[in-house]
């Protein structure tokens, strides 16, 4: 990921405006929330840096593009739950307690975090060479998915396999019915957990 070090960059334009312990971390906030409410090519530079209270220029010094930032917000959403499906595929205990702690955790950051940023997976400009390394690492955590609940099935064929990953990820579109009121009196967490509960009856 293409990124330019850090530094003291230019003085602010107006105070602090949103959240972040640093101002990368404020362009990130800034940037997913126009990412995923105005769209991902409705959304510049410079309103991103507007929408921080930054110049343009100064937002450069921490992100060389569009895509470098988009990248950073896309990675956040898949490398964690990357890392703890690994050390959860070599754990001990029964495969399908593996494959709901998984997806507990898994389903659990992409509805709690600030922004909806698994809507983001259906953007274009993923499917281009620039974004090969997020759709690697999806590819794996996916991958992992199918490897546990293989395990569970007891068949490391049956298509059933691929299920608790998409399952998963159907927690972005119910977030997107809750931020408009499809839902319905149904919340989010009770869904996850249903979710979770659904795992096991889909594969046994």
């Amino acid at each position: 990921m293409s990124q330019i070090a850090a530094g003291p960059g230019r003085p602010r334009l107006v105070e602090q405006r949103r959240r972040g312990a640093t101002a990368r971390d404020e362009i990130r906030d800034a940037a997913a929330e126009l990412f995923t409410t105005r769209g991902y090519s409705g959304t510049s530079t410079r309103m991103i840096a507007e929408a921080v209270g930054i110049r343009q220029a100064s937002l450069y010094h921490h992100f060389k593009t569009k895509d470098d930032i988009l990248e950073s917000l896309l990675q956040d959403t898949v490398l964690v739950p990357l890392e703890q499906a690994n050390a959860l595929l070599d754990a001990d205990g029964p495969a399908l307690d593996r494959l709901q702690q998984l997806a507990r955790f898994d389903a659990g950051q992409l509805a709690r975090s600030r922004w909806n940023l698994g809507a983001l997976y259906l953007l274009p400009e993923l499917r281009t060479e620039r974004f090969a390394e997020f759709r690697s690492a999806r590819s794996d955590l996916a991958r992992i998915y199918a490897q546990l609940a293989g395990k569970v099935l007891g068949d490391q064929t049956d298509p059933r396999r691929h299920l608790p990953f998409r399952l998963v990820e159907s927690v972005i579109s119910m977030r997107s019915d809750e931020m408009v009121g499809v839902l319905g009196s149904e919340s989010l967490d009770d869904l996850v957990g249903v979710l979770i509960d659904s795992i096991a009856l889909v594969l046994t």
